[in-house]
């Protein structure tokens, strides 16, 4: 096993050496199709608009992420090592998960 496989970090780029290494060079991809993808939504006729709003949000949300974890690793707030990544999204995930809990909760009790 390799040492930094072993320690549980591995070295991350930081600055514009993000776009050189392979999984970090489709954050440009990512950006090429998501714009694709907010141009094919927004130009197309739905039967139900609630459909299209949905696909929208999804699209427009996984954007915004997609931008600022590219802006993290530029500006190199991961300190080279790769553990804050999971602590960070794994907090707010459960966050988020928490806080739809509760309110359906009081939607439950409430009516």
């Amino acid at each position: 096993m390799a040492p930094a496989a072993a320690s549980g970090g591995s070295s991350l780029p930081s600055g514009f050496s993000v776009f050189t290494v392979f999984p970090d060079l489709l954050f440009t991809l990512e950006f090429v199709f998501g714009g694709l993808v907010w141009i094919l939504i927004a130009s197309s006729l739905v039967p139900l608009p609630l459909i299209q709003g949905w696909v929208m949000f999804v699209s427009v949300f996984c954007f915004v992420a997609t931008t600022t974890l590219l802006i993290l690793y530029i500006i190199g707030a991961h300190g080279g090592e790769a553990s804050w990544i999971t602590l960070v999204f794994s907090y707010v995930a459960t966050l988020l998960y928490v806080v739809h809990a509760v309110f359906s909760l009081l939607r439950w009790k409430s009516s």
